[in-house]
């Protein structure tokens, strides 16, 4: 059974279980908060909610923790980007009651800064029209959203969509209320170990102010070149003869100059500094734990981000500091070749579907089938039908990919040709690509919008069609991980063990030693189940490498 929780206006929450219509079933519980009315309704399957972010928060400080919710506010997401190629509209229970009545869709709540803590002056929910209660508005709002998963292209795969992305936010709240492990003391002794004493003032650690005087000198006596401004660095090297388009690691590579090599180690010590050092430490690491604000479906491909703390891009070197507990383990699992059989799965093709259910390396396989044994060949062929990379010898391996598996290249060319041409493209399980008014992210690798040509030019219809050919493929990965996540969260609920981080294709469960074995297992089985879940019944399988350890650094 499902039920329906909000507020009622007067401080208040009610919450009513609803039919498989999203039609009120007897009479409403009323309570003088979330925790209070979850409580007092013990038979409830799935929680309805307006924004799992929000209400499951109150939950687990009031220490309660539920099985399955609905999140209204994500589901709205997914079907304005479905129904009208919108995602990136509004989404709030107000914008989604707005549209329902045809009136003016208020904005979302801008996005707090990324590199900032939560505030107690953090903007509440968009507000509802005088008079609109958020429990009736809910009962509206869900029961219209049941109608349009109905209309979807594929209505089942839409419910299971919506389903996992409501997962997700469960998986995301519980991950940010647990927290990473994380050793504030061996942390400082990393940063004290690369970086050298910090000085007063704001200054640049002693390393780093080293570095950079190393930098001055190799450009010749009086001159003075700050490293952190890349306009300076190509002043410089231009002063030296040495023409520079920017100041990137690979460009910077290709030069025979000696303020190379400095310049290289500084800018990998300023990231340090400025991503994971002493400031990042003392405003994200407490109690011993890493707590960042996970979104889950930040990009239009589904795949997570954080608002702040950076937790999706933790160097190796940071590692270090994530340390699980005495006598508990670090249970670290990264799926293996994720994407290309994702590919295999989505498109059916017979013969990549054998190659990707063969148990073995893929690319090492691939090899052997159609690269005369190169399994760098092999993988940069394939990758790059994903991609899209169309010079050099991507060419050939293109040919060669689709002589052997004409199927799965046919579907990444049918999806870039989609984009090329303006129409929408799903995923999978129906998650949409943005409209052709929206420039392609940065996770495609592609330029940001105020770089992208005028859509009817050949390069943006290119540059959307590469994105497109990917988005096919990286979003349904993205939907596969949430079932993974899913069922792997209900596998840990009879263990003391926790999940504690989620990257994409990687997760990290914090155990108990004498659960890390089981865990490990729960992993595996989970991603079975969600690949056949997602894609149905195939020869595909979905392994993972992992490594039961006390250190995150020591897992790879």
């Amino acid at each position: 059974m499902r039920w329906v929780i909000g507020g009622t206006g007067d401080g208040r929450v009610a919450a009513c279980a609803v039919d498989a219509a999203g039609r009120p079933v007897g009479v409403p519980v009323r309570a003088a908060g979330v925790a209070e009315a979850v409580r007092a309704c013990p038979d409830a399957e799935r929680w309805v909610w307006r924004s799992t972010a929000e209400t499951y928060r109150k939950l687990l400080a009031a220490g309660v923790r539920v099985e399955r919710c609905y999140d209204v506010e994500a589901a709205e997401a997914l079907l304005i980007g479905h129904e009208e190629g919108q995602s990136g509209q509004p989404r709030s229970l107000a914008a989604a009651w707005a549209r329902r009545h045809r009136l003016p869709v208020p904005d979302d709540p801008p996005v707090r800064g990324a590199e900032t803590q939560p505030s107690l002056f953090e903007p509440g929910p968009v507000p509802l029209p005088p008079g609109v209660d958020e429990f009736t508005a809910l009962l509206e709002v869900y029961a219209g959203q049941l109608e349009r998963t109905e209309r979807a292209e594929h209505p089942g795969r839409m419910r299971l969509l919506l389903a996992a992305e409501s997962a997700g936010t469960l998986v995301a709240a519980e991950m940010r209320r647990t927290g990473l492990p994380w050793r504030a003391d061996v942390h400082r002794e990393l940063l004290d170990e690369l970086l050298g004493e910090r000085y007063p003032g704001g200054l640049e650690p002693r390393r780093m102010a080293e570095l950079a005087e190393e930098v001055s000198r190799a450009f010749g006596e009086g001159v003075r070149v700050r490293p952190d401004l890349p306009g300076e660095i190509v002043k410089a090297f231009a002063g030296a003869g040495i023409t520079l388009r920017s100041t990137r690691k690979w460009e910077l590579q290709e030069i025979r100059h000696p303020a190379v090599a400095p310049l290289l180690e500084y800018k990998r010590l300023y990231r340090l500094h400025t991503a994971h050092g002493w400031a990042w430490l003392q405003q994200w690491v407490h109690e011993g734990r890493f707590r960042p604000e996970y979104l889950p479906g930040g990009t239009v491909s589904g795949r997570w981000t954080t608002n702040g703390g950076g937790a999706l891009q933790i160097p190796k070197v940071v590692r270090r500091a994530v340390v699980a507990d005495p006598g508990w383990r670090l249970v670290v699992a990264d799926a293996e070749q994720m994407e290309p059989r994702v590919l295999a799965a989505v498109s059916r093709d017979r013969g990549l579907m054998e190659v990707a259910g063969s148990g073995r390396d893929l690319y090492a396989d691939l090899a052997a089938r159609a690269f005369g044994g190169d399994r760098a060949q092999a993988k940069l062929g394939l990758l790059g039908a994903v991609y899209g990379q169309t010079s050099g010898d991507a060419l050939k391996h293109m040919a060669d990919l689709r002589r052997r598996y004409p199927d799965a290249v046919e579907y990444v060319d049918a999806a870039a040709r989609a984009g090329e041409e303006g129409r929408l493209v799903r995923t999978w399980l129906g998650r949409t690509c943005p409209p052709v008014s929206v420039a392609p992210p940065d996770e495609a690798g592609l330029p940001q919008e105020e770089n992208v040509p005028a859509y009817g030019s050949t390069a943006s219809a290119r540059a959307r069609g590469r994105f497109t050919r990917n988005f096919v493929v990286q979003g349904s990965a993205a939907d596969w991980a949430l079932l993974m996540l899913a069922a792997l969260r209900r596998s840990l609920a009879p263990l003391r063990a926790e999940l504690v981080f989620f990257q994409h294709d990687e997760v990290i469960v914090h155990a108990p030693e004498e659960e890390a074995a089981t865990v490990a297992a729960a992993v595996a089985e989970a991603a079975e189940l969600a690949g056949r879940t997602a894609f149905g019944v195939t020869p595909v399988r979905f392994p993972f490498s992992t490594a039961v350890v006390e250190c995150y650094a020591d897992a790879k």
